[in-house]
């Protein structure tokens, strides 16, 4: 698979030069700069460890919470204090991990970030389905979150059997979910799953507005290679099948698209943390990308914490772009909502898109994946469905092999892509 992405990055980088992520960083991050910042909190902790998830997470305990969040904090101080003024931000969000399992800490970490930072459109969490009580709900509305995404999965019993995840009471999380308003209520389910069918995903779909969603993300199911899950992936034309399917019957009942992934009741309603140009992440894992750098911090908690006791950022990788590997990087993540505004990429870059990728778009129109409207390139359901699959060789071939390998080390001296 390693194959189709590194040619993919020689001809759109028009270079040889792999992405060469080294053991370096900035004291000081130039984030000053940056329109169109986001922010990311990482909350490691879970109270059991779901076998399919790749994301860097621990078994909860009270005492290594607290040590994490007081580091936590404190980074959020390094960086933020570096500035001279308040910088505006679009959003916060808070993943994991179960970061309700820091519940009585939120607040604390909301007020820090809010000593240097000016949010201007909401802040959002993730939760458990066990999470969603009108105690917990109650306590986040105070501590300030707009947004929240719960990690369904599957309403399916047979299905919440294959990743090992416990029932969820719909009638109860409804009730739960009726007392607190939210701006966003967005529920993840897993599609892609072994023998899954659009009844099935339908069912999925159909309940959770029943619940009170207003906004649905249908991720698919990967099979990293490090992660101890069992789980066949679906072949690629039924997957295409399902997601054609699916989104034929967001459309049909009035919903709209807002990313390859997600879909909501309006425009208006949207819970994302990856479409920005530029963000900065805290806590163990979490990445930062500004203007002409990508970061990653360290995956484990120990050195983690250690690292920002001494005064110093926890970074453990940092990849200095060259011009085009940083445009490919803008618009491989721009392309997740579905659409490449031409004019945003000129701002950005200085240059027009089609100066630089006119064969690339040319040929995108031919094969039927994209059509321009006004000055906006907006992928077809064909397209939506190819960027997923190179989504999942991209994955494969980067995430995973980095991943991989940082969940064992927590400073890596290079890691070449």
């Amino acid at each position: 698979m390693s194959v189709v992405t590194t040619l993919t990055r020689m001809w759109l980088t028009k270079s040889f030069k792999p992405f060469t992520f080294k053991n370096e960083y900035d004291e000081k991050l130039p984030y000053e700069e940056c329109e169109s910042l986001g922010l990311y909190i990482h909350i490691p902790f879970c109270m059991s460890i779901c076998n399919f998830c790749p994301y860097c997470k621990v078994l909860y305990s009270k005492e290594l919470c607290d040590e994490y969040i007081d580091a936590l904090i404190k980074e959020i101080h390094i960086t933020g204090s570096s500035s001279g003024e308040k910088k505006q931000v679009t959003s916060l969000y808070f993943g994991g991990g179960t970061p309700v399992l820091a519940g009585n800490r939120l607040s604390e970490i909301i007020e820090t970030v809010n000593k240097y930072f000016i949010i201007t459109e909401g802040i959002g969490i993730e939760l458990h389905p066990e999470n969603v009580t009108y105690e917990t709900l109650s306590m986040l509305q105070k501590a300030g979150i707009t947004k929240i995404s719960i990690g369904i999965q599957s309403f399916s019993s047979k299905y919440q059997n294959i990743l090992g995840r416990n029932a969820v009471n719909i009638d109860e999380l409804k009730t739960a979910l009726s007392k607190v308003h939210f701006e966003t209520v967005s529920m993840d389910f897993i599609f892609a799953l072994p023998n899954q069918s659009f009844e099935d995903l339908k069912d999925d779909v159909d309940k959770a507005f029943y619940a009170g969603a207003n906004h649905i993300a249908i991720y698919p199911f990967i099979d990293f290679t490090y992660t101890k899950s069992s789980v066949e992936a679906m072949s690629k034309n039924e997957k295409r099948k399902l997601l054609d399917d699916i989104t034929a019957y967001f459309f049909e009942k009035g919903y709209v698209r807002n990313s390859i992934w997600t879909f909501a009741d309006s425009k208006n309603t949207g819970y994302s943390s990856m479409t920005r140009d530029n963000f900065l992440g805290f806590g163990c894992s979490a990445t930062t990308l500004l203007k002409n750098q990508f970061k990653i911090n360290t995956f484990d908690i120990k050195s983690y914490c250690s690292r920002i006791n001494e005064n110093k950022l926890p970074t453990s990788l940092t990849i200095r772009f060259t011009k085009r590997q940083r445009m490919i990087y803008w618009l491989f993540w721009t392309a997740y909502s579905t659409k490449v505004n031409a004019d945003d990429f000129k701002k950005f870059f200085g240059v027009s898109i089609e100066k630089m990728y006119g064969f690339e778009l040319w040929l995108a129109k031919v094969f039927g994946f994209i059509v321009k409207k006004d000055n906006i390139y907006e992928m077809t359901l064909k397209g939506a469905f190819y960027y997923h699959y190179y989504e999942n060789f991209y994955t494969l071939s980067y995430i995973d092999k980095m991943w991989g390998i940082m969940k064992d080390n927590p400073f890596p001296k290079e890691i070449k892509l």
